[in-house]
């Protein structure tokens, strides 16, 4: 427990010199708050403590440390708004000879294609012109690069810690360009059926560079119709810190369930969460999962509490609480697992359901053997 406390004070340190220094864009680079792999999208995305696959690449780099015994492979896809919206993510994690490091390589990828870009549809003489519509994509990119390591302890428990390099580019046809870079940082404590977790994301803030490339005829429509001409600019990605727990209760020799409570505590100003005051905002995530004999998993979760405006209402006064519920199932035969999640992306009362499917592969050779 010494490690954990001294892993969180040190974070504690860092949120506090950035804050002071920098003034932050709340929700940058947001399509990183997704969440990767089907099983921690039906928890709710509660997955800070328990997470020990390669996916821990995102959720926590320091739980990388237990693929241990093979190099394994994590994909998946998801879409969303019927389509329009294209969510993909792979992640390779590498364990090292010793044992007691790993290293992982993600890639994400948020994409939305076939935008009609309208720019030059209406003529100088008031006439419109539909050959002129064209197409183009605004894509996100991130790219984790992931280290981490196991801790010894005298007793049996086990403490692990990670760290993540992230290089952020984003694109929105050939008008706009970004390139970011940042750190996170992640610990892992697990003692008996207890799980504690801690990530430290954009832990020095990240950084994005946004360029822009606005051809002569296209500043012309943009003065004539009123709208500014963007410039090079600077966005920056505040520290968030979550906090996470879990634990493993054994029903039976085959059956058991596991619980995990997160709480992302966010410092880039007032939210629409539970708990919500300037600068500080936490948002809490709840996850189960139930599995038999670590073959078939059962998985629910809830997340994304937000206090809205009751759309029942007709004078437009009335608040209430609105949540994000998800469900999912998988299962794992030898060196596969499949996992699904039905997910909501908006609240109960204006559902916006996804299928999200995730592949999981241990890449062993035949005997068990890497």
């Amino acid at each position: 427990m010494k490690h954990v406390m001294r892993w969180l004070l040190l974070f504690f340190v860092l949120f506090q010199t950035t804050a002071v220094f920098a003034q932050f864009r709340k929700y940058s680079n947001e399509f990183l708050n997704i969440g990767t792999g089907a099983r921690g999208l039906a928890m709710g995305n509660a997955q800070i403590a328990s997470v020990a696959d390669g996916t821990a690449g995102y959720w926590n780099p320091a739980g990388l440390v237990n693929v241990k015994d093979a190099p394994q492979v994590n994909l998946m896809h998801a879409e969303y708004f019927a389509g329009i919206g294209k969510y993909d993510y792979g992640n390779l994690a590498i364990p090292l000879n010793d044992g007691k490091r790993t290293l992982g390589i993600s890639v994400l990828r948020f994409a939305v294609d076939d935008i009609p870009n309208t720019v030059f549809l209406v003529q100088p003489d008031g006439t419109l012109n539909f050959d002129n519509i064209t197409t183009f994509s605004s894509a996100d990119y991130a790219f984790l690069f992931s280290l981490a390591q196991e801790v010894e302890l005298k007793n049996e428990s086990k403490f692990n810690f990670g760290v993540n390099a992230k290089i952020i580019h984003r694109k929105a046809g050939d008008f706009a360009t970004a390139w970011g870079f940042g750190f996170d940082a992640g610990v892992q404590y697990t003692s008996g059926n207890l799980k504690l977790g801690a990530v430290a994301r954009d832990v020095t803030t990240t950084f994005n560079a946004w360029s822009y490339n606005i051809g002569e005829q296209m500043r012309e429509v943009f003065y004539v119709t009123g709208n500014d001409v963007p410039v090079k600019s600077t966005e920056l990605t505040a520290p968030k810190l979550i906090l996470g727990g879990a634990y493993n209760f054994n029903i039976s020799k085959s059956f058991n369930l596991l619980a995990e409570a997160n709480l992302d505590v966010t410092f880039d100003g007032k939210r629409g969460t539970i708990v919500s005051f300037n600068p500080v905002s936490i948002d809490p995530k709840v996850g189960l999962e139930a599995s038999i004999n670590n073959v078939f998993f059962v998985r629910a979760g809830i997340n994304n509490f937000q206090k809205t405006l009751d759309d029942a209402d007709t004078t437009n006064t009335k608040k209430i609480w609105i949540y994000q519920p998800s469900l999912g199932a998988g299962f794992k035969v030898a060196n596969v697992q499949i996992d699904y999640a039905y997910t909501n992306l908006a609240n109960q009362s204006n559902p916006l359901y996804t299928h999200v499917f995730s592949l999981k592969l241990d890449l062993k050779k035949k005997g068990g053997k890497k």
